[in-house]
């Protein structure tokens, strides 16, 4: 592979700190559905990645992972960067990722496309990583389910308007489907596959 002079930049300062401080705020995130951690390390990878979800693969990949990348993102170079930081490297097929991350204004594919693990397996599926413009002030959303008392609402904003159908369709899998990481600047926003997502009316 050909590296590009930005694919040896952009890592973290600290990298054992700081890799293991965003997978605990990741972690947390993860725990309490819809909360925004802020990751508060910072990565540098080459655009179109943003820092949030550069510090995300900085945190959770490794040479034994393999991930999908969106079009803009390879021909960006961000295959360089990843494997220079992180040793991983990307899948022949999105089917065969453990970490799909795609760009702001990239679409959104069907989450089936990706892996959703097995009945034996379930863990064997695709976290996907999606950086969005912000995380409020777009269409509201209710969510319940473990990890939140009662309701908790969000608004990112990037989703596409069939979203809330789409994740239903994910969580009737479980114990499979796919879980989902929402990014934009330095904050993210964790929604596992056993969260229920439903439009907020009115």
């Amino acid at each position: 592979m050909a590296y590009r002079s930005d694919a040896y930049s952009g890592g973290f300062a600290e990298p054992v700190f700081d890799s293991q401080s965003v997978f605990r705020r990741l972690m947390d995130a993860m725990a309490r559905p819809g909360t925004i951690a802020d990751i508060a390390a910072t990565a540098g990878p080459p655009s179109p990645m943003s820092a949030g979800a550069g510090g995300v693969a900085l945190a959770l990949c490794d040479h034994d992972t393999l991930v999908h990348l969106s079009p803009a993102m390879i021909d960006a170079g961000i295959q360089a960067w990843l494997a220079f930081h992180t040793g991983a490297l990307v899948a022949g097929e999105r089917s065969e990722a453990a970490f799909a991350f795609l760009e702001q204004g990239a679409q959104l594919p069907p989450l089936s496309t990706f892996s959703t693990g097995t009945q034996e397996y379930p863990d064997r599926s695709t976290t996907i990583v999606f950086d969005v413009p912000d995380l409020g002030g777009g269409d509201a959303f209710v969510l319940t389910g473990p990890g939140i008392e009662n309701t908790h609402e969000i608004a990112p904003r990037g989703l596409p308007s069939h979203f809330a159908r789409m994740w239903a369709e994910n969580t009737a899998l479980f114990p499979r489907g796919v879980d989902l990481i929402l990014t934009s600047g330095r904050h993210a926003l964790c929604l596992p596959r056993t969260t229920r997502i439903n439009r907020k009316e009115g």
